[in-house]
């Protein structure tokens, strides 16, 4: 092959209670990742962005410093040119940086045949969360590339991801306010979470991180829902996003079993038992952005199987 197009998925981190550990891949939005082989054999990489505010220089841009460290430790010699077409909002919260790394990884995987296993390949994506977060996470990347339910965890300093079918019934509607976010507005986001917190509140967010996987390995929406539930990071992150009271407050009374800030935010995702309540959710979310302030667009979406070739 001269070339490899591979789709990445939109995802939602955290689910409240489980930060930096769940990830959920979801079918709203995706990216588009294309490599091509170029003449010559000198190593170069360029970029072409279907969005000019993402960086198109390789080395600042997360589909780019994927191929990079792939091509090294692979040593691939071929000129290469990646071409990106985003999907996915920047700085949102539905883990754009990391479906752009999860397209790259896998339609480079693809083009050169490497063997590479489902963990390192998830490693690899991670790469590119340098360029939004400045270091490396596993909770979109690991979603974009596997799919479903993801927990990410490190024993002996090993990187390891437990994919979990999410419940059939699963439906999620994700509201995305329109205001403006900072650069590295992941960065921001974490630099208002408290250094040290109550033993009462981390015993909370464990009972609920263990009923969030529970109810998704038992395929129970209303006690996966139930476990949706932060006393740590949503409570000091809240008043990054303007209307989240109205808006949590308004989809609960819509139908929605549970809500939270989608990764990082400012996005807020419900969760709902089938998607027949979707759109009145939807709205009810919009009112409480609009109530704020802000415009607002909902997306109603479900799980998604992850990355894959096209």
């Amino acid at each position: 092959m001269k070339s490899c197009t591979a789709v990445a998925p939109s995802s939602t981190a955290n689910l409240g209670p489980g930060y930096d550990v769940f990830g959920l891949a979801l079918d709203a939005l995706q990216d588009r990742v294309k490599i091509t082989k170029l003449k010559g054999s000198d190593g170069r990489i360029t970029m072409k962005m279907s969005d000019g505010s993402i960086p198109a220089k390789a080395e600042s841009n997360s589909a780019g410093l994927v191929v990079i460290k792939m091509a090294q430790d692979y040593g691939i010699k071929d000129s290469l040119h990646i071409e990106v077409k985003k999907g996915v909002p920047a700085g949102y919260g539905m883990g754009s940086s990391a479906a752009s790394a999860a397209a790259a990884a896998v339609a480079l995987k693809a083009l050169y045949r490497l063997k590479i296993g489902r963990d390192r390949l998830v490693e690899y994506a991670a790469e590119g969360e340098v360029a939004s977060a400045g270091a490396k996470h596993y909770d979109n990347v690991s979603a974009s590339v596997l799919g479903g339910f993801i927990v990410s965890s490190m024993v002996d300093g090993t990187a390891r991801f437990i994919r979990i079918e999410p419940p059939r019934d699963l439906a999620m509607v994700v509201a995305v306010p329109a205001m403006p976010v900072p650069a590295r507005k992941t960065e921001v986001a974490r630099s208002v979470l408290p250094k040290e917190v109550p033993l009462k509140s981390a015993v909370q967010n464990v009972s609920g991180a263990s009923t969030i996987v529970a109810g998704c390995a038992l395929g129970d929406v209303e006690m996966m829902a139930s476990g949706i539930r932060d006393a740590i990071v949503e409570p000091a992150r809240k008043h990054l996003i303007p209307g989240y009271d109205g808006v949590k407050e308004n989809a609960l009374a819509a139908g929605a079993l549970a809500v939270a800030i989608s990764g990082a935010g400012p996005s807020m995702i419900a969760f709902l038992k089938g998607n027949k309540g979707a759109k009145k959710v939807a709205a009810a979310m919009a009112a409480g952005f609009r109530d704020a302030g802000l415009g607002c667009r909902t997306l109603a979406c479900g799980p998604s199987k992850g990355a894959h070739v096209v």
